[in-house]
């Protein structure tokens, strides 16, 4: 049987007999109890899987490994940005969980409390999430470049009864405060205030402090040597909430179980990624991502590998870090973005030639769609499989990819090869047809959706089923995304059709944007898109109507305005002052023909626009960036 047909083999019975083969990945983790059943899909399209189990994450990352590799180092700290490395092995893992564990009981966090972790690439952020599961309580990891309203959002949503945050964290040798931006989100929070523990790096150039805040190694050092038993809590018990934006503006909380969560991460190192235990793993991510949750954190330390957390960029000191550390470490499996790579890309191939990658057996890449050019250039200076995978923070692993596990498939450049094991997918036209190989059309995947997705948004399933699976006239779920396969079968991703923009990798909905440009007194109203971009995949266009009379805002004026309340990495690389905007006759912007003129596309016919004339001031406005 060739790897092909394995892979066919695995994948019909993963969707013809779905609990048989189930049953089976669940093997692959400890039950302190085992589940009644394997699937219990009483209330589509809600997915409960290996309902009646119970289990813990932490024991089955963490203790479970202790025996058989407590000195195998389960966590290789490297920081350019301070210049320090650190090994951590799986027994003084335990240690450090187990204390941070008790020191949370302390504080009063029980099971299914919320704690907001808020902190940069640092031992301690894993050490603080998997304490977490450990008790049961529910962890929100929130991507250290957000800013203080981005934040408060999350925390209002999510009601922590605890933050953890540092002083400060560092990229690109500059120091991002941490303390400042988070005293201005908790100003402006409409839940109750929760407790803040702090971590000390001795960045921050200025004192913050915060009304009482905690310190975290006078804390800690009272838990010394201290253990805390696991919390045994039911499969579909939430481990953590995710936050990845939507076309409304808020936020949705992308809820994760714990049970199905874990067979989903494990199964995966297996089968997709070919990582076994004692090997290491590099995934070049950050942990407020889901890749860096998923394969930072939790696949590598539930197979028992060794996983690299690395704070700084991949290309400073130099564009030759990351190779420099997959020959320092013996890294087997890289894991990063397309935009990565297109920056290595431009420094060119000496830097890979220049180290010993013979350890390196794969290159996966996601995060945004990888172009054809950059998927052969790779793969042809590093000389090995480079496996494009496309997946979302709502499934929490890969929907499409190749199967290194298995002995990977022909690869195609530009496409992500396969559906995974468990996503039955199907292609829709606008009526809500099924569409057939070579024809362009909205993906779907029929429900149940395999373990390891998200259960439900955090505390709104009406929003969970009307956001994912109200767009077709069965009950399909929607990736907002449109794809295309080959006649074998290979899917390739050919964009959005949401109002999602994807920078590098980072999904921010047009609404958050624009709700913030419209924060400013001058602005009456926005519209952002998603341009084409050769390095992030996607840059933001924005375009500025003003209210009569104002004063004209200058350029930096109004992009610092949504730096300050989403992040850095939403500012707009354009942004345009203009009289007015392309709607339809029922006032709706747009933003299809915004974009194609943007890019530089004729924006076809628009049957329902209101004044074609402001089609020419788009023009007028792109002409002169």
């Amino acid at each position: 049987m060739n790897n092909q047909e394995r892979y066919e083999t695995m994948y019909r019975r993963s969707i013809d007999d779905r609990e048989a083969f189930w049953r089976e990945q669940a093997e692959l983790i400890h039950w302190h109890k085992p589940f009644d059943r394997v699937l219990d899909y009483d209330n589509p399209p809600f997915a409960q899987w290996f309902p009646g189990g119970l289990t813990n994450i932490c024991y089955n990352a963490v203790d479970r490994h202790r025996e058989e590799r407590g000195d195998q180092t389960a966590i290789i700290w490297v920081s350019t940005e301070v210049e320090q490395r650190l090994e951590v092995s799986y027994r003084e893992l335990y240690r450090q969980v187990n204390e941070m564990a008790s020191l949370l009981l302390e504080l009063g966090i029980v099971s299914g409390d919320r704690v907001l972790i808020y902190l940069p690439m640092i031992p301690e952020a894993i050490v603080a999430m998997l304490a977490c599961v450990r008790i049961g309580a529910v962890h929100s990891v929130v991507f250290g470049g957000f800013a203080a309203l981005a934040l408060a959002s999350r925390i209002d949503d999510a009601s922590p009864k605890l933050i953890i945050t540092a002083d400060a964290g560092m990229r690109g040798g500059k120091v991002t405060p941490y303390k400042p931006l988070l005293v201005e989100g908790l100003a402006a929070i409409a839940v109750e205030r929760p407790q803040v523990l702090v971590i000390d790096r001795g960045l921050a150039t200025t004192p913050c402090p915060i009304a009482g805040e905690i310190d975290f190694a006078s804390a800690i050092a009272r838990h010394a040597g201290r253990e805390v038993a696991p919390e045994w809590v039911e499969s579909s018990h939430p481990s953590y909430i995710l936050y990845t934006s939507g076309t409304t503006g808020r936020p949705k909380g992308a809820q994760r179980d714990t049970g199905g969560h874990m067979v989903a991460m494990r199964q995966s190192m297996q089968w997709i990624y070919g990582v076994q235990p004692g090997e290491v793993m590099f995934a070049g991510s950050d942990i407020g991502w889901v890749v860096g949750h998923s394969y930072i954190v939790y696949a590598p330390l539930l197979t028992g590998a060794t996983t690299i957390l690395y704070e700084g960029l991949p290309i400073r000191p130099d564009p030759g870090i990351w190779w420099s550390l997959v020959a320092d470490y013996r890294v087997s499996c890289l894991f990063t973005s397309p935009t990565a790579i297109r920056l290595l890309k431009k420094t060119g191939a000496d830097w890979i030639h220049a180290h010993d990658l013979s350890s390196l057996r794969t290159l996966f890449l996601a995060g945004e769609p990888l172009d054809k050019e950059t998927h052969r250039w790779v793969t042809e200076a590093l000389g090995i499989p480079v496996v494009d995978n496309y997946w979302q923070t709502e499934t929490g692993w890969p929907i499409l990819t190749n199967f290194a596990g298995l002995g990977l498939m022909e690869l195609k450049f530009g496409s992500p090869t396969k559906p995974a094991f468990g996503y039955d997918m199907v292609l829709l036209d606008e009526s809500g047809a099924e569409l057939g190989p070579n024809t362009k059309g909205s993906l779907m995947i029929r429900p149940p959706l395999p373990p390891g997705c998200m259960s439900t948004i955090w505390g709104d399933d009406a929003r969970f089923v009307q956001t994912y699976f109200s767009s077709a006239r069965q009950m399909l779920y929607a990736t907002f995304d449109y794809a295309i396969y080959d006649d074998d079968g290979y899917y390739f991703i050919m964009g959005r059709n949401d109002d999602v923009i994807n920078v590098a990798g980072h999904r921010l909905g047009t609404r958050e944007v624009e709700e913030a440009l419209c924060t400013h007194p001058a602005v009456a109203e926005a519209a952002a898109v998603g341009i084409q971009d050769d390095l992030k995949g996607q840059e933001i266009e924005a375009f500025v109507v003003l209210m009569s009379h104002a004063a004209i805002p200058s350029e930096d004026e109004l992009k610092a305005v949504v730096a300050r309340q989403i992040g850095g990495i939403a500012k707009p690389k354009f942004l345009h002052v203009v009289p007015g905007l392309p709607k339809t006759r029922s006032g709706k912007v747009i933003r299809r023909a915004i974009l194609a003129i943007a890019e530089g596309r004729d924006p076809g016919e628009l049957p329902t626009i209101e004044d074609a004339k402001m089609l020419d001031v788009i023009r007028d406005a792109v002409q002169h960036r």
